[in-house]
């Protein structure tokens, strides 16, 4: 059980901070398209930044997925890719089908990763929301001071 409890937790730490850095890594490209965004026209640039930063996410998300299907299948908890994959998929995004599960010494990990990704799903998105908010705001304080 400690071996399951010290593995989740460094694949967690390992998750959380690649979500970090990745949120880091997209304020670092707002402050630098900080002045595009605020110039007009807003709608179509909010069209684009709302994909394109949704496509970020995904990213990220892909890639915290695949760093526990590797970890399944270093394991030996899976005999395919495929395999540690859908698992690691169905468990990220805490569907918890049941269909595919994980042998009885590995099977905490399933509940860690569920709790990794609904952590990730949770900040990721407050990230992206705010960040959004934010240059909303400042879109519409530009057009204000533009109009007096």
């Amino acid at each position: 059980m400690l071996i399951q409890i010290s593995v989740g937790t460094v694949l967690l730490i390992l998750n959380v901070t690649l979500s970090a850095v990745a949120a880091m890594v997209l304020e670092v490209a707002f402050v630098r398209l900080h002045g595009w965004l605020l110039r007009e026209p807003h709608r179509p640039k909010l069209v684009l930044l709302v994909a394109g930063v949704s496509f970020w996410l995904l990213g990220v998300i892909t890639a915290g997925v695949w760093i526990w299907a590797a970890t399944y299948l270093w394991l030996g908890a899976f005999d395919t890719l495929e395999e540690s994959v859908y698992f690691s998929i169905v468990m990220f995004t805490t569907l918890g089908l049941g269909d595919v599960i994980l042998p009885h010494q590995w099977r905490i990990l399933s509940g860690m990763e569920a709790a990794n990704g609904f952590i990730n799903f949770g900040l990721l998105c407050a990230l992206f929301i705010e960040a959004l908010r934010q240059i909303r705001l400042n879109q519409v304080e530009v057009a204000r001071r533009r109009g007096e």
